[in-house]
């Protein structure tokens, strides 16, 4: 009963009854990327995603955000692209968690390199 009234009101956890409905009726399947994101386009070319997990917008790639944003690029064309050697898997956006980027407060860079001339 609580995932039932959750569906209906809580937009946070995933998708809810409305957004079902319109994705079943209108909605039309684009594509899913690696994370299990799903991107739906209307026949009026509205567009949006339905996340796998949480909802949070810096899960969406970059290719799909360039996408689902209206920037041409290559996804309308050819769904599964490659990626170059160089180029590093995407993650979320991380702050606010224990796997945050802290710059190490002990290296050379961090240090004084001046004296206060109030002492």
């Amino acid at each position: 009963m609580l995932t039932l009234i959750k569906k209906i009101f809580i937009w946070w956890n995933q998708d809810t009854f409305g957004t079902r409905l319109k994705t079943i009726f209108f909605g039309k399947l684009v594509g899913k990327d690696e994370y299990g994101n799903k991107y739906y386009e209307s026949k009026s070319g509205k567009r949006w995603v339905i996340y796998f997990d949480s909802i949070d917008a810096s899960k969406i790639p970059v290719e799909w955000y360039s996408w689902i944003h209206f920037t041409p690029n290559r996804i309308e064309k050819k769904h599964n692209l490659d990626k170059y050697d160089w180029q590093k898997p995407h993650k979320e956006n991380l702050t606010g968690t224990d796997e945050a980027y802290y710059p190490n407060k002990n290296t050379n860079a961090a240090k004084k390199k001046y004296s206060s001339w109030k002492e």
